[in-house]
């Protein structure tokens, strides 16, 4: 078995949660389980990362970033009826 073939596992240094209702609406971001920050746009994302000393972070790598409930594009709650 190659590296390649083992799957990873990994902790992402982001986590940014469901969106919640407000006005605007909003995410909240964790770093290891702690809350960290309020995003109400991607670019909020990005600020608080450099805030902590994540510079260059990849939106893209789930290794970088969990996005829970949509991904970087997901601004609005979403209502299911």
């Amino acid at each position: 078995m190659t590296e390649r073939d083992v799957p990873r596992i990994s902790t992402p240094v982001l986590v940014v949660l469901p969106v919640q209702p407000g006005s605007p609406p909003f995410r909240l971001v964790e770093v290891g389980g702690e809350m960290v920050g309020t995003a109400r746009s991607v670019v909020d994302v990005i600020v608080i990362a450099q805030q902590l000393g994540l510079h260059g972070v990849d939106l893209d790598d789930p290794d970088s970033v969990r996005w829970v409930g949509g991904d970087q594009f997901t601004w609005s709650p979403h209502h299911v009826l």
